[in-house]
């Protein structure tokens, strides 16, 4: 069983990376915004209100797939039983937890009894014996499982939750519309790391509950690789610390958010996300937090000023509900503790070389924003049979890979297509694609590297 210290509530440090210097006319400014949360310590000498207090801070739930198909070949579901012994054995003492069965209906295998279970020799001996008796049958309906999850969770008096699900199918036993539903209802009560084993799951489906539910996603494309990955997540989500945490935008009048998207560790957009959080504020959901830090690009419109002026663009806070303390009038977002802040500024200059300088960490996450899109772009084109756009749109990733040292993305990117130049973007798509080496190449098209310092 694995170990690990006493949860210490992190310290966060915000810091804006930019170019403040605009040209005459113009009327939008980028930054990043680098959010680090280091462990050990207090904020101000007070425990964060959201932070796992050790004992039963953090709450996760395990779905497992127990459909039909799980039993071809057979090792597949013997491999997903042995991935959630590992997974509960990877479990803080202190922690509730509970494993849910998931077909075309959501069962609970442990603790059972309609609750979570609490972390102990005992308990985590009761959960593996449980699992032995985990057989395949049945449809697969995956919101179904994400509101027992949800139920399951809201049961215990936890900081952190989480949820960890395993699928090695599409989910054709409920309609999107449900799944839908589902994720809406479930969207900033926990988040859930999803995974796919095997190649027959669908990795749009799969991809959207990870991004609706602010966690990762990943194929396991064979089921032996399974312990290892359930692990690695385990300890993860052992490693958080503080939730809900938001990314609060304040913008001057006249001024308003064109986009937030995080950039790093993987790219995702948030703009649609916002809740107002009072006159010329929005909050943004960034999920839980541990020992790590993350990058996210923010485009502001600004008004138009003349040569020589400057004016703040945004103000960018890190803010923690306050739990208990009621949300002020006129504003969706209740009272919050500030964690971090910093500024996002724009000046006017007639210095053509000041204002078409494009700052190092801007120009790095456009890049991989595109790498992201062309290689999606560049796999449906292919899907369709329009050979042509799919070498277009592969070349410019591999392009985009090489230029920006993803030397991850490239390795896929090569299963894929023959690299003829890899800087220059010219590639072959090779006659025949392993389903795994496509699916995968998808479902990682969206992790980044960050900026080499």
């Amino acid at each position: 069983m694995a170990t690990f210290s006493k949860s210490h509530v992190p310290q966060f440090s915000v810091d804006v990376y930019q170019n403040e210097y605009l040209h005459e006319g113009a009327g939008e400014v980028s930054a990043i915004v680098t959010v680090t949360s280091t462990g050990g310590g207090t904020t101000g000498g007070r425990p964060l209100p959201g932070a796992a207090r050790g004992g039963a801070g953090a709450g996760v739930v395990i779905m497992v797939d127990c459909s039909g198909s799980m039993e071809y070949p057979p090792t597949k579901m013997r491999n997903a039983r042995d991935a959630t012994a590992v997974a509960v054995d990877t479990l803080r003492d202190g922690t509730a937890f509970a494993i849910v069965a998931g077909t075309h209906s959501a069962r609970e295998v442990y603790p059972a009894d309609g609750g979570l279970a609490i972390a102990s020799d005992t308990t985590r001996h009761e959960a593996k014996q449980a699992l032995r008796r985990l057989s395949a049958g049945g449809g697969t309906a995956i919101g179904t499982w994400l509101r027992l999850a949800d139920r399951l969770l809201a049961t215990g008096d936890v900081a952190i939750r989480h949820a960890i699900l395993l699928t090695d199918g599409r989910n054709e036993h409920e309609s999107p519309e449900d799944l839908r539903a589902a994720l809406d209802a479930c969207a900033g009560r926990f988040t859930c790391d999803a995974r796919g084993v095997g190649t027959d799951w669908e990795v749009k489906e799969l991809t959207g509950i990870a991004s609706a539910l602010l966690g990762s996603v990943d194929i396991v494309a064979d089921p032996a690789g399974l312990a290892a990955d359930f692990q690695a997540m385990m300890e993860k989500a052992m490693g958080k610390e503080v939730a809900d945490v938001a990314l609060r935008l304040w913008t001057p009048q006249g001024s308003q958010i064109a986009f937030v998207k995080q950039v790093a560790p993987t790219v995702e957009d948030l703009t649609a996300r916002r809740t107002e959080a009072g006159p010329r504020a929005g909050d943004y959901p960034t999920g839980s937090w541990g020992d790590e830090s993350r990058d996210y690009h923010i485009s502001v419109r600004v008004p138009v000023a003349d040569v020589g002026q400057e004016m703040l663009a945004a103000r960018v806070s890190l803010v923690l509900p306050t739990p208990g303390v009621p949300q002020a009038e006129g504003s969706s977002a209740g009272a919050v503790q500030v964690l971090g802040q910093g500024l996002v500024r724009a000046v006017w200059t007639d210095d053509m070389a000041a204002s078409t300088r494009i700052n190092p960490q801007v120009a790095h996450y456009t890049g991989q924003a595109e790498l992201a899109e062309v290689i999606q772009q560049g796999l449906e084109a292919r899907k369709a049979g329009d050979l042509d756009s799919a070498t277009a749109k592969l070349g410019r990733a591999v392009q985009l890979a090489s230029a920006s040292g993803n030397e991850d993305t490239a390795k896929v990117l090569a299963k894929v297509v023959d690299v003829v130049d890899a800087a220059n973007g010219t590639v072959r798509l090779k006659a025949k694609v392993a389903d795994a080496d496509e699916m995968t190449l998808e479902t990682r098209s969206t992790k980044t590297v960050r900026v080499k310092k």
